[in-house]
């Protein structure tokens, strides 16, 4: 399979604090890749990276898309996300106080054309891409499970639609990556089998490569194709998750004794 993501020897200095130490990682085509480690381990920092948040000390990161390779480096995150690069964040990250419809409207925003003179002529090419975008954005909540929703303030779902929320506003973007940051925190059983449904069918029928920072073992170990772990910034292994599960360095630097993770 071809690579979508290729990430070769990333180290992230923060002054004398070494976060990301020759980290190397490819996610390919309509594949789910896991990625993790312990609290601490630069996890986030490599998705922060990765997206243009920070600026990498060393190490060359490209994203394909549609068999043309860009390189990641020095450019800014909505540069990367219109490329086709999406994520949610380890803390929602919502419009709060906006409906359930328009935190999804406004992650179209970087597929439309409109700027803000066709915004206020109302001309009707704008308004047809308005009702295309409230369409998309509908069709986006109903994949989530969202669309009873639509009129509602972000703040006022529950916890877990709140992130079914970011991951439809995520995809507005029509991305060809998907980053998706401990997406199952604070999920109850249910719920965690649903997210995993729904990554799965994203993948699927969106076409997409998943790259996922997790800490609900259940969850890695049963969704995806490959997992990739870390320990203090550095790689430690990289495989299966059957290769993982039975790795003696992962059992000791993460999964702990047991074999039951």
């Amino acid at each position: 399979m071809n690579n979508v993501l290729e990430v070769k020897d990333l180290v992230q200095d923060f002054g004398g604090l070494r976060a990301l130490n020759e980290l190397s990682l490819n996610v390919c085509e309509k594949e789910i890749v896991a990625l993790i480690g312990p609290n601490g381990a630069g996890k986030t920092t490599f998705f922060n990276c990765i997206t243009g948040i920070y600026t990498p000390t060393s190490g060359t990161m490209h994203l394909t898309v549609k068999g043309e390779k860009h390189l990641l480096n020095g450019r800014k995150t909505h540069e990367i996300t219109a490329l086709g690069m999406a994520r949610t964040f380890q803390n929602i990250r919502l419009f709060s106080q906006m409906t359930v419809l328009e935190n999804v409207m406004i992650g179209c925003h970087c597929r439309t054309k409109a700027g803000i003179l066709n915004a206020l002529l109302r001309d009707p090419a704008t308004a047809r891409e308005e009702q295309e975008t409230v369409d998309k954005s509908y069709e986006l909540l109903k994949l989530v499970g969202l669309e009873k929703h639509w009129n509602d303030v972000a703040c006022n779902l529950p916890y877990g639609a709140q992130r079914r929320l970011e991951i439809a506003r995520a995809m507005a973007t029509e991305p060809c990556m998907l980053l998706l940051d401990e997406p199952a925190a604070g999920m109850n059983p249910h719920e965690t089998e649903e997210l995993k449904e729904l990554i799965i069918y994203l993948r699927d029928h969106g076409n997409l490569a998943v790259l996922l920072i997790e800490h609900d073992m259940n969850m890695v170990m049963t969704l995806s194709d490959r997992i990739f772990v870390m320990e203090y910034g550095s790689p430690l292994a990289s495989g299966t998750p059957s290769e993982i599960r039975n790795n003696p360095d992962v059992i000791r630097a993460y999964l702990g004794e047991s074999h039951n993770a």
